[in-house]
């Protein structure tokens, strides 16, 4: 069983444990590296005892039977679930590329055609660890590998050792050199992007989670305003037949007449509530003209000094769509407009193009636009778009990334003056988007 005093012992002394928030799993690791023992000891026996090529067995072993050591103890002493915590797989990851060093040192450095495994550790230490670790094991693997073509001893061969021309050594170093800080880049870069697209998606759901309780908060706000409405209404009743009956003098009239009004007043409240339930927390879920959903999401995001202008453009005499507007499309639609008002300098214009091949939404800023820089890459997570203005970042991704579901196209550009961003949906993912729309959307 897994655990006990050695478990301890190794969670002390490298920082391992159950709950560590490693990026990559114990199984995951120790599975590659019995690989690379195993094709170690085979290789060293092989070329020794098959091939009658002479190796220093008394010195190789022992690297080999090190590595099996720590890899029987990590695999006794801790959980296959087990993530690594980045100091110790760091440790890991550097011990593999000394030990594999060691043997590639006493034969042939890189003249050895297996001089290549270098950079197995190096590429899972590149995908798995913070970008500090992985410059440290990369400047650890460039560094061995100068050691080996400047240090290492002759190629093992049947007739004693061969040394191979300076000039090929010189090549094996550069080759792998480069192959080494290539590799470690471009792993970093890949895995970097997964990991931060990982983290943009969570925070999509999150969003999405929050509209949709928005949603529900909305409907349980009528709801209760619809059921206690009726015992309300009975107690209403029962006063003012109180009132009638007691007399003028009565001690309790004082009484049934507060009683009354209060209940009037519950009544009133609870009306209040119902309608802005209903007009404020369903008219954006709810099916109603495009243009009206799109005026009460700016309202919701309006800025003193900003004017928002929404404007019915329609295509080939194609009338305006009454639409009902999901949780993912609501919040799509209020953080680029939101964005487009924060930014503007006096306008923002919203057009809705309705046509018989689709329906186009154009969201455009007097503001100071896109960047040139980065107007390519968006969409992407954790971006800033606008110039000298932080950006829109991770909302611009959620937008972009909901509204692709929906099967929407966006396009991001600049106007003469500030930025616009353009949203269309092909005819044949208007029900996809909306469900099924009105009639009058129909009507050509």
């Amino acid at each position: 069983m897994p655990g006990g005093w050695l478990g301890g012992l190794l969670a002390e002394l490298t920082g391992f444990g159950d709950n560590a928030q490693g990026r990559v799993r114990l199984h995951t690791v120790s599975l590659i590296r019995w690989v690379a023992v195993i094709g170690q000891l085979f290789t060293i026996l092989f070329v020794h005892f098959s091939l009658g090529i002479s190796l220093p067995l008394g010195a190789l072993l022992p690297a080999v039977a090190m590595s099996a050591l720590i890899n029987t103890a990590l695999s006794l002493g801790l959980k296959a679930t087990t993530r690594l915590p980045e100091r110790s797989a760091a440790g890991l990851f550097a011990f593999d590329i000394l030990q594999l060093g060691y043997l590639l040192a006493l034969t042939g450095g890189v003249q050895n055609p297996f001089a290549g495994l270098l950079l197995v550790p190096l590429a899972l230490a590149a995908v798995t660890l913070d970008v500090r670790s992985t410059v440290g094991i990369t400047v650890l693997a460039l560094l061995c590998v100068a050691t080996l073509a400047v240090g290492a001893g002759p190629l093992p061969w049947r007739d004693g050792g061969l040394t191979l021309p300076a000039l090929y050594r010189v090549g094996g170093w550069a080759a792998l050199s480069l192959a080494i800080m290539l590799i470690a880049v471009f792993a970093w870069s890949v895995a970097e992007e997964a990991r931060q697209r990982a983290e943009a998606l969570s925070a999509t759901q999150l969003a999405l989670a929050r509209e949709q309780e928005l949603s529900a908060l909305g409907g349980q706000s009528a709801a209760v305003a619809h059921l206690l409405g009726t015992p309300l209404a009975t107690i209403s009743i029962i006063a003012k037949e109180m009132v009638r009956e007691l007399s003028e003098g009565s001690p309790l009239a004082e009484d049934a007449r507060d009683l009354m009004a209060q209940a009037q007043r519950c009544r009133e409240l609870l009306a209040g509530l119902g309608k802005r339930a209903d007009d404020e927390g369903h008219r954006s879920f709810t099916r109603a003209p495009f243009t009206s959903l799109l005026e009460h999401i700016a309202g919701e995001h309006a800025r003193p000094g900003i004017t928002v202008r929404i404007d019915l453009l329609p295509v080939d005499g194609t009338d305006e769509p009454e639409v009902a507007l999901t949780p993912e499309l609501r919040h799509s639609l209020a953080n680029l407009i939101d964005n487009a008002i924060q930014f503007a300098r006096s306008e923002v214009l919203v057009s809705l193009r309705p046509a018989r091949s689709g329906l186009t939404l154009t969201i455009e800023d007097d503001g100071p636009g896109f960047s040139a820089d980065v107007l390519d890459w968006l969409g992407e997570p954790f971006l800033s778009t606008r110039r000298d203005e932080g950006g829109l970042g991770l909302g611009i991704f959620i937008a972009n990334t909901l509204l692709a579901r929906t099967g929407a196209k966006v396009h991001f550009d600049n106007t003469v003056e500030g930025a616009r961003v353009t949203i269309w949906w092909p005819a044949n993912h208007l029900a996809r988007a909306f469900g099924e729309m009105g009639r009058d959307a129909r009507r050509h």
